[in-house]
Order: structure tokens, then sequence, then C-alpha cells
């Protein structure tokens, strides 16, 4: 290719830039200034048709639309609109959640936090994939309700795969199902087609809670719901709906929670009165580490200027846990990490002494 193709093929290639910068600007700006919330809900469900029409990602400008769009559907389960996770939890959770969750965090809290210990990778995807769509992140919980984050999971009914589509559901969304082929049970294609279904419903229904529960149990007995109650607030009309559907939107809350707040361990007791579980909004910063080699509680504990018994909250069993598996996620207050971590080989090196020591 000699210079004066070359030139030619960058100003091409520069006009194009251009122009599609130009395209993305004027997209934006026009949805700023429309004029009414009739206009702006008009692009949105003309975006949002789009992007399910051609089963795939929207492009840069469809996603800031799409994102200014369902920025608010947690208007209803938290107090500023959106959660915020340097913030302590509850004081951005409605009171009404806190209070609704509870006898569900009693009967399946440790079933969360082990889930939790192995979810990071899965997260990982649905959150990269819903950022392509301009969805809150927090959606990637709906997973876990629906299938403990199996692509293997399969339902009475058929439905299967991590976001338990059914057969039809699936194929009006993109997937092939079919003798040879079960896309559901794909997660990179099944997750895409989440977004689509979830973008699709919120659509119809702008309020996360109220799509949780129509992808249980369909939009047509959550419209009914809102007709019966007169509101679209899922507090004002939850007793209307299908109790398999409010317990859906329940679970939903109740995951987010253990996901996000680092409660560390749960009892029997009830939630609100223990505290052997030790919520960061509570007991300030936490930070977790995992440690691994002939590290002792006590030791560490000196070096820390801890108690033994404040240690044993964050890190119950360490000395018994760490000899048996051989690594342990230590706990600390996150100042008392940044000393941990500063005196690191000094502690290792104090433990390995004590125990030449004890073996003479």
């Amino acid at each position: 290719m000699n210079i004066t193709a070359k030139y030619f093929l960058l100003f091409f290639i520069s006009l194009l830039f251009h122009a599609y910068n130009t395209t993305y600007a004027c997209s934006l700006v026009k949805y700023q200034n429309a004029d009414t919330g009739i206009e702006k809900a008009k692009m949105n469900e003309a975006v949002i048709d789009a992007v399910i029409k051609n089963n795939h990602s929207p492009e840069k400008e469809k996603i800031e639309i799409i994102g200014e769009f369902t920025k608010y559907g947690f208007k209803n389960l938290f107090t500023a609109f959106s959660y915020n996770s340097a913030l302590p939890y509850s004081s951005q959770i409605n009171p009404h959640a806190e209070l609704y969750m509870s006898d569900y965090l009693q009967s399946h809290g440790k079933g969360l936090l082990k889930l939790k210990n192995y979810s990071i990778p899965y997260f990982n995807l649905i959150e990269n994939i819903f950022k392509q769509y301009g969805l809150p992140v927090e959606l990637k919980y709906l997973a876990v309700i629906e299938s403990s984050l199996k692509k293997s999971a399969t339902s009475y009914v058929g439905a299967a795969g991590p976001w338990q589509f059914m057969p039809e559901t699936a194929r009006n969304f993109g997937l092939q199902v079919n003798g040879n082929n079960d896309e559901r049970r794909d997660y990179y294609k099944s997750t895409h087609a989440a977004a689509r279904m979830l973008l699709n419903l919120y659509k119809e229904l702008n309020d996360w809670l109220l799509v949780i529960a129509a992808y249980n149990g369909g939009p047509q007995r959550v419209f009914r719901a809102i007709n019966k109650a007169g509101s679209k607030d899922f507090w004002k009309l939850q007793y209307y709906l299908p109790l398999e559907s409010r317990n859906h939107v329940k679970k939903f809350i109740a995951t987010h929670y253990v996901m996000e707040s680092n409660l560390l361990a749960f009892n029997n007791e009830n939630i609100h009165e223990t505290r052997r579980y030790i919520p960061t909004d509570e007991f300030g910063l936490i930070d977790s580490l995992t440690v691994s080699g002939k590290y002792n509680a006590e030791v560490i504990a000196k070096h820390l200027s801890m108690k033994m018994k404040e240690f044993e909250i964050y890190n119950p069993a360490f000395n018994k846990e760490l000899m048996r598996k051989g690594v342990y996620q230590l706990i600390l207050p996150d100042d008392k990490m940044k000393i941990f971590l500063s005196k690191r080989q000094n502690i290792l090196r104090e433990c390995v002494e004590m125990i030449l020591n004890s073996s003479r």
C-alpha cells in the first residue's frame, strides 16, 4: 500500500469515528433534552425493542440511554434509589425489606454464605454482561435464587440452566433449544438472553422488585396485583401477588443482603437479637485475607493488640481449621489487617519458633 492510499484509509477511518461519536452525542443529547416523560419512555421502549430484536448487546449510546432508564429501578428497596457498597447496609435498605427477609435469612443464611465462597467467577461473568446492557449488577443475585448458579439446574416444569428458562421463552430471547443443542445451559449465551428478558420486563414495569416477581410468575400476575392495589409500590401490592412470586422477591432481597453486607456467621437465634454475626455496619470496616502456613491465633492476637475473645469473634476455631484445611480466611477490622500485613513475616517467624520450642 503506497503512502497516498494509507493517508486516504486513515482519513476514511477518522470520518467514520467522527460520525459515530456525533451520532452517539446527538442520541444522548436528544434523550436528555426530551421535553416529557412520555417522549423518554418512547425512546426507552424503542431502544429496548431494538436490542431484543437484534439479539445482541447494545451500542455505547444505547447503553447510556438504558442506564438512565434503569438506574432508579430499586427505588423501593434502597432509600437512595440504588445500593452503595461504600456505605453501611442498614442505612440504605428500606425498613420494610429488613423485616420482610428476616425469616428467610434464619432458614437459608448459612447456605447462602457457603455459596458465596465459590460464586465470584460466576458473578464476574454476569456483571460483565449486564454492564453491556446498562443493567444494575445487583440483578446477578437472581441467578442465585433461580438455580444456585448451576447450569445443570432443571425444574420439575422443565425450566433449565442458571436462569431457568422455559424452552419457548428461551427461543424468544435468542437461544437455541432443540434435540441437539440447549443453550439455556450455556452460561454466556443464557446470561445475554436473561439480560434481554430483564430489560423487556423492566420496560413494562419500571421497578426491579416487580421485575423479579414477574420473572417468577409472569408480568400479567404483577399487572393484576397493581390494579387491585392501585399502586406500583411492591410493599403495597405484595399480598395481591401469588405466594411463590412474593417469596421470590424475598429470596432476592435476602441474597443481596448476605452477599453484600459481609455477614460472617449465622445461628438459630433471632437475627435481630443475636450478635454472633458481624455486619460491617455495626463493627466498622472489615477486611479478609486467605492465609496458609504455621500461623497461631494467640501470636497473631498479641501482635495486633487484640484480646483472644475479640480475635475469635472474627476467626472462630482459627488454629483447628487452619491445621485441618491448610488455609483459613482471616477476617480482621480494617486497621488490624493493615497491622497484620506490615508484621506478617515477624508474626509467622514467631509462630514457627513457638512450634519448634514446644517440640523440644
